[in-house]
């Protein structure tokens, strides 16, 4: 059984989920998203982040880390930068547990899970949750975050499989 740790950076929300993946199939372990407050500073921000990501890596024990790559839209530069910051904590969390860190661009992962490179948020959450057997809404961070750990399932040999018994309901 091997644990991938998928995380969508954001700096107001940073969505999570662990999948766990087998030579039978895959399921959600656990997702969810770590929230900041809009009035605390950057440096207070990042630090909630940070410390929220520690705790999920220590209580999960993922085998590895799937996160954003950095990309930039030339319309929202501010952010890419704030992205940045965000994903360098995360980067950080994971190098402090020795986790192997995959970077994926949103286009791949929206190519490999939806069958489109441009696909929609909403597009993007159905898709999810078809591969994962989930009944109901699943927030729209945990879900790409769950996207990313599919990826490097899939790319790891886990077979994208809904292990049923062990669905999430």
């Amino acid at each position: 059984m091997m644990r991938i740790l998928g995380v969508d950076p954001g700096l107001r929300a940073t969505g999570y989920a662990v999948l766990q993946g087998s030579p039978r199939g895959v399921r959600l372990h656990v997702c969810g998203v770590i929230r900041t407050d809009d009035a605390a500073s950057l440096p207070a921000r990042l630090h909630m982040i940070h410390t929220a990501m520690i705790g999920v890596i220590t209580r999960h024990r993922p085998d590895g880390l799937a996160v954003e790559d950095l990309y930039a839209a030339q319309r929202f530069p501010r952010t890419a930068i704030l992205m940045g910051h965000v994903r360098g904590v995360v980067c950080l969390a994971a190098a402090e547990h020795e986790l192997p860190v995959d970077a994926l661009s949103p286009a791949a992962v929206k190519q490999a899970i939806s069958g489109f490179g441009g696909a929609s948020k909403s597009q993007m959450q159905s898709s999810v949750q078809r591969l994962l057997g989930i009944v109901g809404t699943v927030d729209s961070h945990a879900s790409d975050a769950a996207a990313m750990a599919l990826v490097v399932l899939s790319r790891r040999g886990v077979p994208l499989v809904t292990l049923r018994e062990e669905a999430v309901r």
